[in-house]
């Protein structure tokens, strides 16, 4: 692994920490226990164990550096969070250039269109009525031939079977038969 990696892996790490960290601060137990803390801090006291200015000196200094701890992760967080919306607003930024670029194809594409719809309307009015005649003829040739195709095929049908009813007679004919004489 490369020093980068590395350190890369231990700021990860310390990252996951302090999600944990904050996690924890914000939660139930974490209200749990502090609570028990004041309550034993302020207990011991009056069980004349520790003096009331020594807990005192003690819960103050012990609170002052959860604080500022607090203060840290809470504010690597907000680093964080402010990092992961920099890279949200990049990509808003990027997604909103790509829909000016595809607005504006369409755009184009909606003028290029109507070009279109245009010249299919002026070859249309130039069009004459011999064009339409010859066109109808070329139609008309055309459904002559596909008509006269199927009557071809059905005529080779009718030869096809005439064929077989001929060998069959041929067959017939040259078995052999009775002779009529009676011989």
């Amino acid at each position: 692994m490369s020093r980068d990696e590395i350190q890369e892996e231990k700021i990860q790490f310390l990252q996951k920490v302090t999600d944990g960290v904050m996690w924890w601060i914000g939660s139930i137990p974490s209200l749990i226990v502090h609570s028990i803390v004041f309550i034993t801090a302020f207990l011991l006291p009056l069980f004349n164990l520790v003096a009331v200015d020594k807990m005192l000196l003690v819960l103050t200094t012990v609170l002052s550096l959860e604080a500022i701890y607090l203060a840290i992760f809470i504010q690597m967080s907000v680093n964080r969070s402010h990092e992961h919306i920099e890279d949200i607003r990049e990509d808003i930024e990027e997604i909103q250039d790509d829909i000016e670029e595809i607005s504006e194809d369409i755009g184009e594409i909606s003028e290029d269109i109507d070009d279109i719809q245009e010249d299919i309307e002026d070859i249309a009015e130039d069009e004459d009525d011999e064009d339409h005649n010859e066109r109808a003829r070329n139609v008309m040739l055309k459904s002559n031939v596909s008509s006269n195709k199927s009557d071809i095929k059905a005529l080779k049908e009718v030869i096809l079977t005439l064929q077989h009813q001929l060998e069959h007679l041929k067959k017939e004919s040259e078995s052999p038969t009775q002779n009529p004489s009676g011989l």
